[in-house]
């Protein structure tokens, strides 16, 4: 018949507490006031070798429940100090030295200025009952003459932004700590691996915490875009100022000499395509992306289809001199206007084709900058854009080679000179954009472009429109017909 007794945790306690027993090898088993259990330790010394190598030799220990005599034994003989002699110098005070480097508390080197050492053999000595250890870390030389305690670990700990890396042949608690890469993280200490943060994020400097990447694109608050913005806007307004000097002298012979409509065409073209270079101004969106290229396209095409057609009225206005030519049923105002409209039209329908297949769109560019996100438009199928800017580079090309022509026709009627070197600058420019264009990114690209609209519209600006300008403002006895007869009669004596 087995018994069921009801035991209270506090009465196993009581007598768990005041046990006290030896084992089969004379060791004491019991708990003191604390209730710790009485420990032994091993007396380890480090012994170097010349190769910088070292092993560990038991040469005593250490047991507080030895009998008297016996708590502290050390085989000095068995000892080896750093200047490699066995004999011992001891501090001036007693020392605790934990070891092994992996801080277990099983092990422990002691030595003790109070004890008797022999020369030779056994030291023997007694620990007081409750032995107060301390160490002057001051007083202390440590090996190669060093003064600053010496840490029991293999390697430092790896503080965060950086990850272990094990070497070669060593064991596992010795490593490097290596600075996690570009686009990395490690928020804790020891880390093993690095965190790779995600693809709108990027490393701080520490390589401790993802950031948000920093967003690109060309804005007003840049010094760039700012620069810009204000060129174009003065530009517009000297494009709105010739306007109205043209139209308040709308009745001298140099306005009406090179037909004064298509000339207000030109001057109201340019204009728009100065003030266009702020839809590339600022945050990309669907309807700015959609329709900056495609009106920038337009406008600039029906400025250039103005000068071709100024230069062939020139052309026909030379030859209706002659009363027997055909020429002269040309000179209509209808004639340039339909030069304008169906130039013009080509690359409308070109628009109109890349805005309904491939219309472009605001995109996150995330590879060209690993550290940051470029907001721009991607273009759709690039080949509409190299078909708008091809047929305007051929507008302008045979701008320029007709104007170049018919540079030398008589001086009354003949803007082509002035023609001539406006459409070289438009060429120029817009042949020098190509390679700037492709070899930029980000917002840069962006700034090219603007560049090159503001370049080529104050080219024609200058070369056409500011010397007649000049002359209607400050040389108003050249603006009559007697001046212009006068001068035709004298170049054409220069002829003969």
């Amino acid at each position: 018949m087995m018994l069921s007794y009801h035991v209270l945790h506090h009465q196993i306690l009581y007598y768990l507490k005041n046990l006290h027993f030896k084992t089969n090898t004379g060791k004491e088993i019991f708990f003191d006031a604390n209730g710790d259990a009485p420990a032994t330790y091993d007396i380890l010394n480090v012994q170097i070798s010349q190769n910088e190598g070292f092993k560990l030799v038991k040469v005593g220990k250490l047991d507080p429940t030895g009998q008297e005599g016996e708590d502290i034994i050390i085989n000095t003989a068995a000892i080896l100090w750093s200047d490699g002699s066995s004999k011992i110098s001891l501090p001036a005070v007693p020392a605790l030295i934990p070891f092994p480097p992996s801080g277990h508390l099983d092990t422990l080197v002691v030595l003790s200025a109070e004890s008797s050492l022999p020369e030779h053999g056994l030291l023997e000595g007694t620990l007081p009952e409750e032995p107060d250890l301390t160490m002057k870390f001051n007083r202390l030389t440590w090996l190669k003459n060093k003064t600053q305690v010496p840490r029991s670990v293999c390697s430092e700990n790896c503080a965060p932004g950086y990850r272990k890396a094990s070497r070669e042949g060593d064991p596992l608690c010795c490593y490097d700590c290596v600075p996690c890469s570009q686009g990395e993280i490690s928020n804790e200490t020891d880390a093993v691996k690095c965190l790779k943060c995600v693809e709108t994020q990027w490393s701080n400097k520490r390589r401790d915490r993802c950031v948000p990447k920093q967003v690109e694109f060309l804005t007003l608050d840049d010094p760039l875009g700012l620069t810009l913005a204000v060129c174009a806007s003065v530009m517009a307004l000297t494009t709105a100022s010739l306007l109205f000097i043209f139209n308040k002298y709308s009745h001298t012979p140099i306005v009406k000499a090179n037909n004064r409509e298509l000339s207000y065409l030109l001057l109201i073209t340019l204009m728009f395509c100065f003030l266009c270079s702020f839809m590339f101004i600022g945050r990309p969106t669907k309807l700015t992306c959609m329709l900056r290229q495609t009106i920038f396209g337009v406008i600039f095409t029906i400025s250039v289809a103005c000068v071709l057609a100024k230069t062939i009225l020139v052309i026909l206005a030379f030859k209706a001199t002659n009363p027997s030519s055909s020429s002269r049923k040309w000179l209509g105002s209808k004639t340039p206007f339909c030069i304008v409209f169906f130039c013009s039209l080509i690359q409308i329908v070109i628009c109109v084709l890349w805005l309904a297949k491939s219309p472009p769109f605001p995109e996150m560019n995330m590879k060209t900058y690993s550290e940051k996100i470029i907001i721009e438009c991607n273009e759709g199928e690039t080949i509409f854009f190299q078909c708008m800017l091809g047929y305007m580079g051929l507008l302008a090309t045979v701008s320029f080679i007709v104007a170049f022509l018919s540079r030398n026709l008589p001086g009354t009627f003949n803007e082509a000179k002035l023609i001539t070197f406006s459409m070289l600058v438009f060429v120029s420019v817009w042949i020098s954009f190509i390679p700037a264009y492709l070899s930029t990114r980000g917002k840069y690209m962006v700034a090219v472009e603007v560049f090159d609209i503001l370049c080529s519209g104050a080219g024609l600006l200058s070369c056409i429109f500011l010397p007649k300008s000049y002359t209607i403002l400050v040389r108003p006895e050249r603006n009559s017909r007697t001046y212009l007869g006068r001068k035709h009669i004298v170049n054409r004596g220069k002829e003969g």
